[in-house]
């Protein structure tokens, strides 16, 4: 197994690959994200049988408090799409439990993620964030990612209409 630095020395933290065995604390905080109404459409967390199934192996990670071992926060990507053209894109999520915000485990995270995509070839990783989530729209503006636009009503979330901020970050190493 090879050892690759930490993309992010960050006191008391450890950001490593997600494992199976952190599955009920990775889904946790995704539930406690939702239950937050900012972060999905999704109301409830998948099972972790649709999450592993969806999301890329060599794109999950997850950030430990190195004082108590507790998952705090992950960040995870799935393919846009199995059309080859768009096999260099991934859409991704990241999320950090209330208890850890401001402690700059988002940041870390996306930079775990950012490392594991370059290495893997990909040039864009783009999500959707709803124009109310000022805080991830700012980490992931300071992560390097630009607004492509915003989607207008693009869904139904709790019976309103929400608008998605649709955001990109293109790779500075795969010469696209």
């Amino acid at each position: 197994m090879s050892h690759h630095a930490e993309p992010e020395a960050l006191a008391g933290v450890t950001i490593r690959p997600m494992h199976e065995t952190d599955a009920a604390q990775v889904l946790d905080i995704y539930q406690t994200g939702l239950d937050a109404g900012n972060a999905s459409f999704e109301t409830t967390a998948p099972t972790w049988h649709t999450f592993d199934t969806a999301k890329l192996r060599l794109h999950r990670h997850v950030a430990v408090d190195t004082s108590t071992g507790q998952v705090i926060g992950w960040v995870a990507a799935s393919a846009v799409s199995d059309r080859c053209v768009y096999a260099g894109v991934v859409e991704h999520s990241v999320y950090v439990h209330p208890d850890h915000h401001g402690r700059g485990v988002g940041i870390a995270l996306l930079n775990a993620l950012i490392q594991s995509t370059e290495t893997e070839g990909v040039w864009t990783i783009q999500s959707g964030i709803f124009p109310e989530n000022t805080a991830s729209l700012r980490l992931h503006e300071k992560a390097g990612f630009r607004v492509v636009g915003t989607r207008r009503h693009l869904g139904r979330h709790y019976d309103r209409w929400r608008d998605v901020v649709l955001i990109e970050r293109r790779s500075t190493i795969t010469g696209v």
